[in-house]
């Protein structure tokens, strides 16, 4: 749930928060039925690079209702299920008889198969990670997918028998039919994922279903996308006030620069300084903000509140759910001092709206299950007596197309390419109890991390870097004296989303270097250790 969930006047609003789909920008678009799969959000994201626009709905959409949409095309996501298994999800039949291009992959593929009277079986061989692709029809979908290309498998189960009129296009050792087609009604299958990094013609083979089977154009471009919002914003909002929580990161920030743009002065920003951002970040950010680019910015500085909250809690969530209560109350307080505001604008993406924690099919009911990891630094409600309506312009955006939004409308490229960074910021990377000395502990050891990667031109080369402070202390020797002092954790991360990540090989000079810097200017600290564990098992921030 995010912020706005529980705003009075949602009910009001909602037809025409609705009415973001309409813009024209969209009115091409690949509709993915999600049956719980990992890789459904990466399918969407691979057919936006293609610049045609891409949605996310739940298998259970009728086919009237996608009728009622009327895609270009239709994908059926994979999916943790058997589709023999008794509470297996499945699609609406009638989907089959819309004349609407299909294509399945891997469950997806299975249930098109079971539904059109194929055969679906347990495999006496599963197959998993890398597979050569054998191709037998190189025409429509695998056109321009190199012979013996690599593939990412991931099942357990293969369709022995296709329905009537279905061929193969493609097999593996280990599969039959790898790649199905009823060319003539335009219902394809696959059984390995095009969507993953690791099938090598995986893009070519999304291309050729978007552009060539469906006969979508490439319109789902950022100029246009800016220009659509600029309009839609102008028009919702009219002449009324706006007020946006800033918090300096990517998404407040390319939406502040947007709403601006649509609106001028009539948009007001609050940036609450709970006291738990990196080194000199809340004096860049008022610098940037309201000295730079004359967007008025309210600061408020709160860190004295938040930190006397945090008072002897060291249960991780217990820490989320204080701070976002905590920044609900300085919220209402400072909105109350600064309004009255029509509009509250939030920096909801797309990922926030398909997913607000993993998700996945119950194989016993069919039913979808949210799997809590930790709470989303977003998770809260506003006090149901701040009557705003909202605005949201970057509900239908991935993380990485925000970006291009925010340097096309000129977002400096040090917020435009800044670190993901958490809302409770340095809180949760405290371990144990949180304190004003700890704090500074840690910014001091953040900042030194933050500036030898770039004094080594490797900023881009991470998707996070950053340093972790444990609650425990260690021994020590410096200038032949003893001391017990923290150790500090580095944390250098790659990644090309933030669903999976792997520690960085970094250079061994450079981690030399973090560690002495750290270990000789940061007052408190005697030790400095190197995280190697990826995601999964586990996850990027420790808490």
């Amino acid at each position: 749930m995010t912020i706005a969930d529980n705003i009075i006047s949602k009910e009001q609003d909602q037809s025409t928060t609705d009415n973001d789909s309409t813009i024209d920008i969209q009115r091409q678009m690949i509709a993915i039925l999600d049956f719980g799969s990992q890789y459904s959000e990466l399918i969407a994201r691979r057919i936006r690079e293609t610049e045609v626009y891409s949605e996310v709905i739940s298998y259970r959409t009728t086919a009237e209702k996608l009728k009622e949409i009327n895609p270009k095309g239709i994908i059926l996501s994979g999916g943790p299920s058997s589709v023999y298994d008794d509470y297996a999800p499945v699609c609406d039949p009638e989907i089959w008889q819309l004349g609407i291009p299909i294509l399945g992959v891997c469950y997806g593929m299975q249930l098109m198969v079971k539904q059109l009277g194929g055969k679906v079986e347990r495999s006496k061989r599963g197959e998993y990670g890398k597979a050569s692709l054998h191709i037998d029809d190189p025409t429509d979908l695998l056109t321009n997918v190199e012979q013996n290309s690599t593939m990412w498998m991931s099942h357990g189960d293969s369709c022995t028998q296709l329905p009537d009129g279905f061929k193969i296009l493609a097999h593996t050792d280990n599969t039959s039919c790898a790649a199905i087609a009823k060319h003539q009604e335009k219902l394809y299958g696959v059984q390995f994922h095009p969507e993953v990094i690791h099938s090598e013609y995986g893009t070519a083979l999304i291309r050729n279903f978007v552009y060539h089977i469906c006969g979508c154009e490439p319109i789902w471009t950022t100029k246009t996308f800016v220009e659509e919002s600029i309009k839609e914003i102008r028009a919702r909002v009219g002449d009324k006030r706006v007020l946006l929580a800033l918090s300096g990161g990517v998404d407040s920030s390319t939406l502040a620069f947007l709403l601006h743009e649509a609106i001028g002065n009539q948009l007001t920003c609050m940036f609450i300084d709970q006291g738990f951002m990196r080194k000199g970040e809340p004096e860049r950010l008022v610098e940037i903000f309201d000295n730079q680019f004359h967007i008025n910015v309210q600061y408020v500085n709160a860190r004295d509140r938040f930190i006397d909250k945090l008072a002897g809690v060291t249960d991780p969530e217990e820490k989320r759910r204080l701070i976002g209560h905590e920044f609900i109350q300085v919220f209402e307080e400072e909105s109350n001092r600064l309004g009255p505001f029509d509009y509250l604008a939030q920096g909801t993406l797309y990922p926030d709206v398909i997913e607000s924690a993993d998700t996945n099919v119950d194989p016993k009911t069919g039913e979808r299950v949210a799997v809590k990891i930790k709470s989303h630094h977003n998770v809260g409600g506003l006090p149901k007596n701040l009557r705003f309506k909202l605005v949201e312009p970057l509900r239908k955006l991935f993380k990485d197309e925000v970006r291009k939004v925010g340097r096309s409308i000129g977002l400096p490229e040090e917020i435009v390419s800044r670190h993901p960074f958490p809302g409770p910021g340095l809180a949760i990377r405290i371990l144990g109890d949180v304190t004003a000395e700890k704090l500074n502990i840690l910014r001091d050891a953040d900042f030194v991390v933050r500036d030898e990667i770039k004094k080594w031109d490797m900023y881009h080369d991470f998707w996070q870097a950053f340093a972790v402070l444990l609650p425990v202390k260690s021994v020590g020797v410096m200038g032949d004296k003893r001391t017990y002092a923290f150790p500090v954790v580095l944390r250098l991360i790659t990644s090309e989303d933030g669903m999976t990540a792997d520690w960085s090989r970094a250079p061994y000079d450079l981690l030399e270097a973090i560690s002495n810097r750290i270990v000789n200017e940061v007052k408190g600290v005697n030790r400095v250790v190197y995280d190697i564990t990826s995601k999964p098992p586990g996850t990027i921030e420790w808490e």
